[in-house]
């Protein structure tokens, strides 16, 4: 009979060069191995997160990440267990190694209290709702940023972000989470997880594929709006094409004006540049005033749920409209 085990040594090294092949995002092996590895050596990742192997005897049928969180539905804490990176190996395709693993990891998630399984599909619905899952549909974004006509920043005090920041955001991120029937509980921990995870994948890739940009808005000494951006300067086939991703944003003023200014200042410092393609998760009824929607689709990367409790499934189903749920979280 097949067993889990935590992936360490041979098992993770095997792991890690299979899924390099289709999860790389650019990086080469060893530098893959590395990312990994640096995750797991924040504080968030010695605590929740790791990777679970279904092994029978030396061979590893299939594997996924496991993450736990805090989190909060319906004004009740809750315990998340999340799935990323379910793979299987090449040889064992075709034994339902994936659907074993998912199944016992979520028994004994069950067992340890966990009230919610939580997982983002790159592939699609169909095969997580045949396990169980119910889908919350995200939408990614398509923003444009109004600009002045003169050109010029506004009058806004925006400077790089510091850890020095990183409790005024958490606070932020309460009070705004507040109003959303699903949402996780952020910490300083897993907002820096979620902030290193990116520079890392930037450091570590190619030289100028990705930029991190992170950046306050400061009233008095403290931060009052912030915007984690990842930038791309070319498309696909390394033709010029900017391209910003917002991570996360957040902002002291209920209607996001800071964030918006953050926005037009970053877009300000130089007017001959390329204006970017910008997109977002954007929680329901956020959209600073200087910005507007100008598209919206279904997000790529599915988000799916499965209740493990009485209290979870009696919760359910979510609307995309009750979460609040960063990009810069998803995994």
């Amino acid at each position: 009979m097949a067993d889990l085990a935590v992936a360490e040594g041979r098992i993770l090294d095997e792991i890690l060069t299979e899924t390099h092949k289709i999860w790389s995002e650019g990086l080469l092996p060893k530098r893959y191995e590395q990312w990994y590895t640096a995750q797991l050596g924040t504080a968030f990742g010695r605590q929740h997160l790791r990777r679970i192997a279904l092994v029978d005897g030396a061979d590893v049928l299939a594997s996924a990440k496991e993450y736990t969180f805090r989190a909060i539905l319906d004004g009740r804490s809750v315990r998340i267990v999340g799935l990323g990176a379910v793979f299987t190996q090449p040889a064992q395709r075709g034994k339902r190694a994936a659907p074993e693993l998912i199944e016992r990891m979520l028994a004994a998630a069950t067992a340890d209290g966990a009230d919610l399984a939580l997982l983002f599909s790159e592939i699609g619905p169909d095969y997580y709702a045949r396990l169980g899952f119910e889908t919350i549909q995200l939408l990614d974004r398509t923003l444009r940023v109004t600009e002045s006509t003169r050109y010029g920043a506004p009058a806004t005090l925006v400077r790089a972000a510091e850890d020095r920041d990183l409790a005024d955001i958490v606070a932020m991120g309460e009070v705004r989470a507040n109003g959303y029937r699903f949402h996780l509980v952020r910490d300083r921990d897993t907002l820096y997880y979620a902030l290193a995870k990116k520079r890392l994948l930037a450091g570590l890739g190619p030289v100028g594929a990705r930029e991190v940009q992170f950046f306050i808005a400061e009233e008095g000494a403290s931060a009052a709006a912030y915007v984690l951006i990842t930038v791309k300067r070319n498309d696909a086939n390394g033709r010029p094409a900017m391209a910003w991703t917002i991570e996360e944003c957040g902002d002291r003023d209920p209607s996001g004006a800071r964030v918006g200014a953050i926005l037009q200042a970053l877009i300000a410092r130089d007017p001959a540049e390329l204006r970017p393609t910008i997109t977002a998760w954007l929680p329901g009824g956020f959209c600073p005033p200087q910005v507007t929607i100008v598209n919206e689709r279904p997000s790529t990367d599915v988000m799916m749920v499965r209740a493990l409790s009485d209290r979870a499934r009696a919760a359910l189903p979510i609307a995309a409209s009750d979460v609040l749920y960063w990009r810069s979280d998803a995994f």
